[in-house]
């Protein structure tokens, strides 16, 4: 006689529960901040469910949505996610028999302005760094760094797709240089490389380093370790920032990219395309901010206005 799902999960600990999820999660190649994210926010979580899940109502979504009230909207819809997901995992698995989620109002987030860095303190952060003709004795970390942050800038990437690069990712045909970004949920897409300064440090890199396979941008100095984690980067990103006496968060970077391309008369759907998002809804956001090429349109209409009065 096959067993109730109640009964085979009762008096199995919450941990157990989250930790199977989230060895689902890596199992299906999410990301490793969504599963770093996740464990802490289902790790707060469990602390309102009382009792079995299989039990588990709408209750304790409630009361662990309400302790959470004055964090930025942002990071509750993130929370709020996090159980959303871990619920459907659990009714396919037979471990909740209803989802409790579908009781609860989803949380609306403020759409704001992104803040871009402006191009001149860029540079100056990258230029403290190394200039694009460093020195032979250059460390390796500090070359390393210089191509890391320029290829997070110059491709308008998120932080994540630069630190997972693998050097088969690059395709280096000569005046014909791209580069392969894996982005959210399981997308590829494929950048044109087309700085021939920056190419050209790329390939430097590449020349000192030795690496032929692998990951591009290695955690150890010695050039054995896996990909840079997001936060080392992050950590390392602020370190420059601080010695240039410049506060740039890492994001603006891939902001001030989409920024200067729209400000350049690139269309929208290109920016899109570049920048990985799903909708030209989310890349429109940047005809919002400061727009040189709408601004000079402008000016040029008034004055054939003025021109016409005379």
């Amino acid at each position: 006689m096959e067993i109730e799902f109640e009964d085979r999960f009762v008096g199995v600990p919450m941990e157990v529960h989250i930790d199977d999820f989230l060895t689902d999660l890596a199992n299906a190649n999410r990301p490793t901040n969504t599963i770093r994210a996740y464990r802490g926010d289902l790790t707060g979580f469990a602390e309102y469910v009382d009792g079995d899940l299989a039990a588990m109502d709408v209750a304790p979504v409630r009361a662990f949505l309400s302790g959470i009230t004055e964090q930025a909207p942002a990071t509750r819809k993130r929370k709020r996610a996090a159980v959303s997901a871990f619920c459907r995992w659990a009714v396919r698995h037979d471990r909740l028999a209803a989802n409790p989620m579908d009781k609860v109002d989803t949380i609306t987030v403020p759409k704001r302005l992104p803040r871009p860095a402006a191009a001149a303190d860029v540079a100056r952060v990258l230029d403290s760094i190394c200039s694009r003709r460093p020195r032979k004795n250059l460390p390796i970390d500090v070359l390393r760094d210089r191509v890391l942050f320029e290829t997070l800038y110059g491709c308008g990437a998120r932080a994540e797709e630069v630190c997972g690069l693998y050097v088969d990712d690059l395709d280096l045909a000569l005046d014909d240089e791209h580069i392969r970004l894996h982005g959210k949920g399981g997308s590829v897409r494929t950048v044109l490389l087309d700085d021939r300064g920056y190419v050209a440090l790329l390939k430097l890199y590449l020349a000192r380093t030795g690496y032929t396979s692998g990951p591009l941008f290695r955690a150890s100095i010695n050039g054995r370790g896996g990909p840079i984690s997001y936060s080392a980067a992050h950590h390392r990103w602020q370190k420059h920032c601080a010695a240039a006496g410049l506060d740039i968060e890492i994001h603006q970077l891939r902001h001030a990219h989409a920024t200067e391309l729209i400000n350049s008369g690139v269309s929208i759907e290109v920016v899109r395309r570049r920048l990985g998002h799903a909708s030209t809804e989310t890349t429109q956001i940047y005809t919002l901010l400061a727009d040189k090429v709408a601004d000079c349109e402008i000016r040029t209409a008034r004055r054939q206005r003025e021109t016409n009065r005379r």
